[in-house]
């Protein structure tokens, strides 16, 4: 396990954030701190990191006992001057062109049994506190990447079949196959992958797409996508002109849509687990590009926080497209964690889009607006795709051309 741990540090840091010689690296922030069960993954990342050259490798470490005892029975006035320290810290090392890994691994029922409207409220302090980071980090002023690693909680979750003290070997198994990190040569075979995804999103750019339009049970979606948007994938470039990977794994080709452009119904078809609670069987029905009913076969309360979370969190801001024969869709296995699951399936991202657009990375959010970019709090990707999901576009010049049927890729590239 030790050398496959070290390839997939190796991963997050060469081909994840591209790490250079001086550069600073940061390994946990904001909501995303590094607990006790990484400490060998984290331990490893850091190694790698200065082998590679680092300057400076910086790990905010947490725990996530911690943070529930905190939410549940602590002062969220104090947790958020706190977010507000440690925001000092994160900027001072973005200043000097650090990079960021996260390793995201929340436990799925964190927060059960806690008052819902303290959650939100620690949620929402921490997200604002960072919000203005976030924002040039998705804009891709830094590099970054997120490359999760068990914990025990989770891998209950996804393993209960399992006897306990083989579930956390058995998702470190699964997250290894899916980040693509058990071959010979991970990073040569990332490079393929990288090619194929990248193949993917021109071929998209070339079709000149006005909207999309989804079909499947309990969905029947038209989605306008922004003026001048582009699709992207895997790999793209920071601010420096340096290119990255944002998501390991990744299997998905996304752009944003326009904040006013979409309208009808659409059903998850995947729980969705936000913030220690599952969320199944999402309704929600759109009209001009807005929220305006929304139901959940179970967890609505927590789904209604997120819609009602802020004016933005009322529409959307990511369309991506996921076949169901991709490897992660194949294991046929639920993560209740959403970089996993959302490798799975077609999704949709209510709230802050990417600014995926001709010259987004330049734009400041006063004119995401006129863009037709939405901006907002949250970012909550849910899953949709489905073997009965069909996708087909509508060009610019007024063509119909068939994206997917039966949730795969019609045309090869």
């Amino acid at each position: 396990m030790t050398d496959q741990l070290r390839k997939y540090a190796e991963l997050a840091v060469k081909v994840g954030v591209n790490l250079q010689p001086g550069q600073n690296l940061v390994v946990g922030f904001g909501r995303r701190q590094v607990y006790a069960e990484h400490l060998e993954f984290a331990r490893q990342l850091v190694d790698v990191a200065y082998d590679a050259g680092a300057k400076f490798v910086q790990v905010d470490w947490g725990d996530e006992w911690w943070i529930r005892e905190t939410v549940e029975r602590g002062s969220l006035e104090t947790l958020e001057a706190r977010a507000k320290w440690q925001l000092e810290w994160v900027e001072h090392l973005a200043k000097e062109g650090a990079a960021f890994i996260a390793i995201p691994a929340s436990n799925p029922d964190l927060y059960e049994g806690v008052d819902p409207a303290r959650v939100t409220a620690a949620e929402r302090a921490i997200s604002s506190t960072f919000r203005d980071f976030d924002n040039r980090r998705t804009g891709d002023q830094y590099r970054w990447t997120l490359a999760s690693a068990p914990t025990q909680a989770w891998a209950d979750k996804v393993h209960p079949e399992l006897p306990e003290n083989e579930r956390i070997d058995a998702l470190w198994k699964d997250i290894l196959f899916c980040a693509r990190a058990t071959g010979d040569d991970p990073v040569s075979d990332w490079r393929a992958h990288i090619d194929n995804l990248s193949k993917r999103s021109a071929y998209l750019n070339s079709l000149g797409i006005q909207s999309l339009h989804y079909q499947a049970p309990g969905t029947d979606l038209t989605v306008e996508l922004a003026a001048k948007h582009f699709w992207t994938s895997a790999e793209k470039p920071a601010l420096d002109g340096v290119p990255f990977v944002a998501n390991m794994p990744t299997e998905e080709v996304f752009t944003s849509p326009s904040k006013y452009g979409v309208n009808g119904v659409v059903t998850s078809t995947m729980p969705l687990n936000h913030n220690g609670t599952t969320i199944r069987g999402i309704r929600l029905k759109f009209e001009k590009g807005r929220i305006v009913e929304f139901s959940a076969d179970q967890g609505e309360d927590a789904l209604k926080r997120i819609v009602e979370a802020d004016e933005g969190s009322h529409y959307l801001g990511e369309v991506a497209l996921v076949p169901v024969d991709s490897p992660i869709a194949q294991m046929n296995q639920l993560f209740y964690n959403t970089l996993f699951d959302e490798n799975a399936s077609c999704h949709l991202a209510i709230g802050r889009a990417y600014p995926l657009v001709e010259g987004g990375e330049s734009l400041t959010h006063a004119d995401w607006e006129s863009h037709g970019l939405n901006d907002s709090l949250m970012h909550v990707d849910f899953m949709i795709g489905s073997d009965k999901m069909n996708i087909d576009a509508r060009t610019r010049n007024g063509e119909t051309v068939s994206i997917m049927r039966d949730g795969k890729w019609t045309t090869a590239v």
